[in-house]
This record gives structure tokens, sequence and C-alpha cells, in this order.
């Protein structure tokens, strides 16, 4: 049965030290990406709350901590008063970043973002094409409308970071895409695993296996000082453990100065440092892992951060089962709950895509 396994339990916690806010403003899209945790359409949806109701909900969060806020859909840019929204946070003292296909950019929609305090957008590219990625998207001329927002964003000296997520599809042309990305200037990189949600449960035959996600991380590692841009793994916790076994491995040692960000932050972040806000409202760990944490029309952000019993069993290493439970990483990866729960039907269950025997289980009885 999907759902909480059982109430928080007291043991080693982890903080909710909020670091991300990953905000759907609008659930819209222009595009029909196959992976889309949303199946989002082109069309309105109702219910999504107002202008007042975020620059309130915006009051909430920064009671708790001035996390990065990113605003996203759908395609945020859809939304009217995105620019108002962004303003008002830069204004609270949030980092504000936005996440769109690139699309709609325009000189003067460029503008509009660096004026309103946007510091940095991301776009995603998933193929190293038109071919490839116009095919993920279901649109054709995605592909270069991205391409165009990005030398927009490049031309007003605008942050931008590519987002490809990793499916059977095009785990060969990743390091063409990533390449891509480098020419292009971007300022990172980050990878994301398919999570089989929304229209991406239809590409489950289509996820890579946990032999081809091992591998992936390793050459994802191997990039690492190489490459002139940042790295990051999203929704692909094992990185972390990777992370620490190649540095033993190699006699070096994790700390902020080697690996940067990676070293103080952990795999998987929902409800322990980061939340979703949905459009209508409904606070969840994760964009993918759909679990009503709370409403803010209901409920103030503060309040549900700080006490919603999914969040609690989140931060309960003492709650985490199977494998993940009894690993020696779980401090660091945690696996990925929102895969757990849509394979498993229980978040608190081990990550299913994970080929890593804990020590613990490895020993041989009497050893």
């Amino acid at each position: 049965m999907k759902g909480r396994p059982g109430a928080a339990s007291t043991g080693s916690t982890l903080s909710a030290d909020l670091r991300l806010v990953a905000w759907e403003l609008t659930r819209s899209c222009n595009l029909a990406c196959v992976h889309c945790r949303a199946a989002a359409r082109d069309c309105p949806y109702e219910g999504e709350l107002s202008l007042s109701e975020c620059m309130r909900v915006m009051d909430e969060i920064a009671e708790v901590g001035k996390p990065i806020i990113i605003l996203t859909g759908g395609e945020p840019l859809l939304r009217p008063d995105v620019f108002d929204l962004a303003q008002y946070g830069d204004k609270l003292g949030f980092r504000m970043t936005m996440a769109t296909n690139g699309t709609l950019l325009t000189p003067q929609i460029v503008h509009k973002m660096t004026a309103s305090g946007i510091q940095r957008i991301s776009i995603s590219l998933d193929g190293a094409d038109a071919r490839s990625h116009d095919a993920f998207r279901k649109v054709q001329g995605a592909f270069e409308g991205a391409l165009r927002g990005i030398a927009l964003a490049r031309e007003a000296r605008l942050d931008f970071q590519i987002n490809t997520t990793i499916t059977r599809a095009n785990i060969e042309e990743f390091p063409k895409i990533h390449d891509l990305a480098v020419s292009l200037g971007a300022v990172a990189h980050h990878i994301f695993m398919l999570v089989p949600m929304g229209r991406g449960k239809d590409l489950a035959e289509g996820a890579i296996s946990a032999e081809e996600y091992e591998k992936t991380l390793h050459w994802f590692y191997d990039r690492k000082g190489k490459a002139p841009l940042q790295l990051k793994a999203t929704c692909a916790p094992h990185y972390y453990r990777i992370m620490r076994q190649r540095a033993k491995s190699e006699g070096m040692e994790i700390n902020f100065q080697t690996f940067g960000l990676d070293a103080l932050t952990r795999g998987c972040l929902g409800g322990i440092g980061f939340a979703f806000i949905s459009h209508v409202g409904q606070v969840q760990p994760c964009g993918y892992l759909e679990l009503d944490c709370g409403n803010v029309r209901e409920k103030s952000f503060r309040e549900i951060w700080l006490n919603s019993p999914v969040f609690h069993d989140l931060r309960d290493l003492k709650r985490y089962q199977g494998k993940c439970g009894k690993c020696e990483f779980i401090r660091v990866c945690g696996g990925c709950r929102a895969r757990a729960y849509e394979l498993a039907g229980n978040y608190m269950a081990e990550e299913p895509l994970c080929l890593y025997e804990p020590r613990s289980l490895s020993k041989k009885p009497g050893a």
C-alpha cells in the first residue's frame, strides 16, 4: 500500500536546514516532454495560487530561512506575474532562479529576468542535436528555440546552467550533450536520473539499469576538475556514495576545497533541505514525490516544514528500510525516495536502482 509507513521515531536525525524551494508557479507548458513529471499541457489549470497568496507564502518561507528559490512549472514564463514574484523574492533576500525550457526567451524577457533579480536560469538539453532533443520534447523546433534562448542569456551575461535527464534513449549521447554544454558557456551542467512518474511512467522501460546508472555516475565523477563548469548530480543520490568511494581509493579527503558544495550536501534532499510547492499550494518533499505534506492555503509554510510527519520520517535515519537503512552511506546518499515510492509503494523503502551492498550485509555470519 502506498503511503506513510508509520509514525516518525526518535533516533539519529538530519537537520531541517532549508536550502532550496522549487515552486511550480503554473502547470501550463508550451512543450509536451516525454519525461514530464506533471504531464503538463498547453492549457490553463484551475486553482493556481494568486499573486497575493504567493507573496504571503514567500513571507512565510523567510521565517524559516533564505533558500534558493527555483521558479518552475510547467513553463514559468507562461505566468504573467512571474517577474513580480521574482522581484518580491529578491527583496526578501532569496536567491531567485528560474527553470525554463528557453523557447520563449526574447531580449525583452531576458532584460526583465535580470531586472527582477533572477540570478540564474536553467535550460534543459536532452539531446545533442535537434533530432534527439525535439523527440524528447515532442515539439519540432524545441532544440533551436533552447539554443536561441541560451544565446540571449549569454549576451545579457545572465548565468545559465544546462539540465539533462538521462534515459536509455540518450545515455550514449550524453558525452556529446556535456561537450555542448561546455561549448555554449554554461556555468553548470546538472544531470537528472529519470523518476518514472507523470508521462515519465511511459518511459519506465526506457530507464537505464542500475549498472548503467553506476557507470554514468563514475563517468561524471571522472569529469570533475576537467570541465570548466560546475557538475552536479540531481535525483542521483548514489553519486555522493561514489564520490566518497573514489576519493578514498585515490587517497583524497572529502573537503570543500577539493569537492566544493558536493562536500557539504547529500544525495536526496527531499524534505530535509529541499521542498516543492505545487501550482495549487501542496507542499511535497520534491516534485517527483507527490505526498501531501500540507497545503499553504490551510497552514503556514513554516508549520508544514517543521511539523509534517512525512518530513519527520525523511529526517529520521532510523526510519529508512531495506539496504538503505543498513548502509554506511545513508547520511550522504539516502537513496531516491521518489523512485522508492513509485517502484516499491513505500517512500522509506530501499532505493530500487542501487547495486551497492552495505558492509553490514556483506559480512559473512560469524566473521
